[in-house]
């Protein structure tokens, strides 16, 4: 079975447990708005990326190549995965109107820095300059699709992030569980403040220390799942209505593996997450070829 993807370790990682697959192209790093858009590799300083992978990802979103990467192997693909995991960090816009994928790499590598001083914008996910251009970008990447036969063999997996560590509960996200979150960091918050009196430091300093409390690891990841979740939505309904598969997952079904060897994030997930997702893909492509 070969596999394309354009996407994530969301992809990536399922992948993994479809002992039968072979990915023979992966486009990662690569907001789909540089399909439309790429600004080029001129002027963009990538030595300080060692690595080939992450070098050949930015390069191509910089060519915006990654269609092409897919299209080549059109006549021997099974099935191509897609998921939007990589639009969250959003975009820079030139002057001149192309664009480049803000990737952790553009980061590291002083690439968004290069951006700012030539006056490039970063565009940020969930905005609506952003979901304009992303879905101008997608309607291109799935057109591409069409042209090439692959449309019918294109699944959407629609995963959103996880809330809770394995073993944990899922949060609640209405209005009373997020006071009640609120409440105990307040609570630890008034704490750390009688502590510091108690050493002596002064009211102001007590009072910043109250204010300066960080969030456990439950609440931040609880907090990061549903603000990306929410949004996620718009991008998510947009990308269903033009596919003909997506596998979903919510939040409340799925949980972050804290042994994840890339650490545990969101969309991390448990083993028993993957193998259910590879096997509905396996399912998706069986009946498509009793068709």
């Amino acid at each position: 079975m070969k596999i394309a993807i354009f996407g994530s370790c969301v992809s990536r990682d399922t992948v993994e447990f479809m002992p039968e697959a072979e990915v023979v192209a992966y486009v990662a790093r690569h907001s789909v708005t540089s399909l439309e858009s790429p600004h080029g590799t001129a002027g963009i300083d990538l030595s300080d990326l060692t690595s080939a992978f992450q070098k050949r990802m930015v390069t191509s979103d910089l060519k915006g190549s990654g269609i092409e990467r897919i299209v080549k192997h059109a006549g021997d693909l099974d099935v191509v995965l897609l998921d939007l995991v990589d639009e969250r960090r959003g975009f820079w816009k030139f002057p001149d109107g192309t664009t480049m994928t803000n990737s952790i790499e553009v980061e590291s590598c002083g690439a968004a820095r290069t951006a700012r001083r030539e006056g490039a914008r970063l565009i940020e996910f969930g905005t609506d300059e952003h979901f304009t251009r992303w879905s101008k970008g997608f309607a291109t990447l799935i057109k591409e699709l069409r042209a090439a036969g692959l449309w019918e063999k294109t699944i959407l997996l629609d995963i959103e992030w996880a809330g809770a560590v394995d073993g944990a509960q899922h949060p609640q996200n209405d209005g009373l569980a997020s006071l009640g979150r609120r409440w105990r960091r307040l609570h630890r918050g008034s704490r750390e403040a009688g502590r510091e009196l108690s050493r002596g430091r002064g009211i102001a300093d007590a009072w910043q220390s109250m204010r300066n409390i960080k969030p456990t690891e439950a609440e931040e990841y609880a907090e990061r799942a549903s603000a990306a979740n929410q949004s996620y939505e718009k991008y998510r309904t947009f990308a269903r209505s033009v596919l003909q598969i997506s596998i979903t997952r919510y939040s409340a079904e799925l949980r972050i593996d804290p042994n994840h060897r890339w650490g545990p994030q969101p969309f991390h997930y448990r083993e028993k997450d993957y193998e259910s997702i590879s096997t509905e893909i396996s399912e998706n492509m069986n009946t498509d070829n009793r068709r």
